[in-house]
């Protein structure tokens, strides 16, 4: 039976996380001394620690972690404040949108697409029948649309069905990109909602998000993507006291006020996204560069044309340049003649494809550098941080691979074919929040060097700074507390461990992703499958499990010199890399577990049982 008719469908949203004064102000000051001291600790190991012995060894650990601190100081940047747009009251007519006192007095107009390909008509039904429901205050006009790429009867008659207006194309150009912009040339609405195949929006949406374009500037508004799908897991309290009575309950409402809410067994996948959403998303607003992030979003028809004119316009002067160039070098002339530079841009202009959204595998950044880079017209994004919407999420480590090498393979693309670093027109905000998200896919280069470090000190006894003294630890320590409690502050109300975990654990799908670009591989635009597939997927964590066997085996090895006196195994140095080892074996762990993870045999017999109502949000 397919997953979306059997998964837990009683789960709620979170809710946003509210604005304290307080907390921001504790925040920035944890941040800011944990960047001080990172950059003392950092001088330091630069100028006394490195083993020149090792040289081999000691400049690439101290290069790696100069890398990571620079990535620490950008995702500080990200998450300095939450400061957010006020959302204006919602526009009763055209007129409220635009500035433009001349612009016809009517009732708005929104298309909703749901873009799919081969994913189950059944699927697309549910959001079809959640769209028709969508509320608001005053008059408009609301089509709904089934971008079918897949070209399929069965998608045509559920279309036809539930009232939608059925569109397919006759080849697949451009992927999704192409199927957006084929839609978008048939039809004419003024704001456009793009939803994904298995996106169920709320009756809510356009009542939370279109008071935003009162703003005539405002280009589109994104919504946090929540996956209602995942494994709800099991209050840290409750499992304690099944343990240990109420003196673990007790316990674990300790534990949860000091971290947050914590529960055990919920998504083997990490797939929750409130923390992008909710802190690092939500907290570029000010700078406006919050991105698109495809579905969940709505888009002003208007911007999104514009730019995409401006980048045809752009690259027909482009090739013009090209073109009259090369005509110069054949013919030996100086200057090309007005006739026949009209006629090169002619023909540039019939052979550059029009494209309103770039046909690229992150076509949503894409899109979203573009118009925050027209500074003529300056473009505004914001991140609404409420939920309207839920949706699936791989519910399998196959899958879930497959999702997260598009994103880091696209992201990556866009940073070393037409990196925003120098695209003219965004601020030096913008370029430095594009900057945090383009620079931590770098991460596997440094990551895989913490990993391997203790492994290689464990089994050798070389170490690669001159010495694990108390100097060290004096210097290393208030950083990494630092470090700790502000991340703790920034994400309060969120978990953050796991991701940290999988942040470090995903090295060989980012390095195959950097490589592949690097290389020039073209990234494909591979469908995510919505149900669960079957199996375990071992091999798909081998790194990981060679990661956790070699820092076990050089645990135990290490130790073992240690007791028996041999050079360079101080204790100093046993207990740093006894410690980084542990850390490291702890990271590799989740998405070990994920690999073989399979859903509770009780947990689907409930759902499919129908003993769980769906909720109301």
């Amino acid at each position: 039976m397919p997953r979306h008719q059997t998964r837990f469908q009683t789960q709620i949203p979170w809710k946003p996380l509210p604005f304290s004064i307080w907390h921001e102000a504790l925040w920035q000051f944890l941040s800011a001394a944990c960047i001080f001291f990172g950059l003392w600790y950092i001088g330091w190991r630069w100028a006394f620690s490195i083993n020149w012995d090792a040289w081999w060894f000691a400049l690439p650990l101290i290069i790696a972690e100069t890398g990571a601190f620079v990535g620490l100081v950008l995702f500080t940047y990200n998450l300095w404040t939450a400061q957010s747009p006020q959302r204006p009251p919602l526009p009763v007519t055209t007129r409220d949108c635009g500035d433009d006192p001349d612009t016809p007095e009517r009732p708005l107009s929104v298309d909703v697409f749901f873009a799919t390909y081969s994913e189950d008509p059944e699927l697309v039904r549910q959001g079809i029948k959640a769209a028709s429901k969508l509320r608001y205050p005053y008059p408009i006009d609301i089509q709904v649309h089934v971008l079918d790429d897949g070209k399929r009867p069965a998608m045509a008659q559920v279309a036809k069905e539930e009232n939608a207006n059925y569109i397919s194309r006759s080849d697949n150009v451009g992927f999704k990109a192409g199927n957006l912009r084929n839609a978008m040339t048939m039809t004419s609405g003024d704001l456009i909602l793009i939803c994904d195949a298995d996106m169920i929006p709320f009756p809510t949406f356009l009542e939370e998000t279109l008071g935003y374009f009162r703003d005539p500037k405002m280009a589109w508004v994104q919504t946090p993507q929540w996956f209602y799908d995942v494994p709800p897991g099991i209050p840290l309290p409750a499992q304690l006291g099944r343990w240990l009575g109420k003196p673990g309950t007790w316990l674990g409402r300790v534990v949860e006020r000091v971290i947050g809410p914590v529960q055990l067994g919920e998504d083997p996948f990490a797939n929750d996204p409130q923390l992008f959403f909710d802190v690092i998303l939500r907290r570029r607003n000010w700078a406006n560069a919050s991105f698109c992030c495809g579905a969940g979003s709505i888009h002003r028809r208007e911007a999104v044309m514009e730019a995409a004119l401006r980048q045809w316009s752009d690259a027909i002067e482009a090739g013009a340049g090209r073109d009259e160039n090369a005509a110069r070098r054949l013919t030996g002339e100086a200057t090309i003649s007005a006739p026949l530079k009209q006629a090169i841009r002619w023909q540039g202009a019939l052979e550059q494809e029009f494209q309103p959204y770039k046909f690229h595998v992150s076509e949503d950044i894409y899109t979203s550098i573009s118009l925050h880079a027209d500074r003529e017209r300056g473009w505004k994004s914001v991140l609404h941080p409420v939920v309207q919407a839920r949706m699936l999420s791989p519910n399998d480590l196959l899958s879930w691979t497959v999702q997260r090498f598009k994103y880091a393979g696209g992201t990556l693309d866009i940073f070393v074919n037409d990196s925003p670093f120098f695209k003219r027109g965004l601020t030096i905000q913008q370029k430095l929040m594009y900057a945090a998200t383009f620079y931590s896919y770098l991460s596997p280069i440094w990551n895989v060097i913490f990993l391997v470090s203790p492994i290689l000190f464990l089994f050798s006894g070389i170490a690669p700074l001159a010495g694990y003294t108390l100097e060290f630890f004096i210097h290393i320590s208030p950083f990494l507390l630092l470090n700790e409690l502000s991340k703790l502050v920034a994400a309060w109300g969120n978990a953050n461990g796991q991701g940290r975990a999988w942040y470090l654990a995903t090295f060989p799908l980012n390095l195959q992703a950097l490589w592949s670009v690097m290389r020039g591989k073209k990234i494909s635009f591979p469908v995510t499958p919505k149900d669960r597939q079957v199996g375990t997927y071992g091999r798909l964590v081998r790194w990981q499990i060679a990661v956790v066997v070699l820092t076990m085996s050089g645990l135990a090895w290490g130790w073992t010199a240690y007791g028996l006196g041999q050079n360079g195994y101080t204790l100093g140095a046993m207990i740093a890399n006894t410690l980084w080892g542990l850390s490291n074996t702890l990271s590799m762990l989740p998405i070990i577990r994920a690999a073989f993870w399979q859903p509770d045999a009780e947990f689907e017999a409930d759902i499919v049982a129908g003993t769980m109502r769906t909720e109301q949000t």
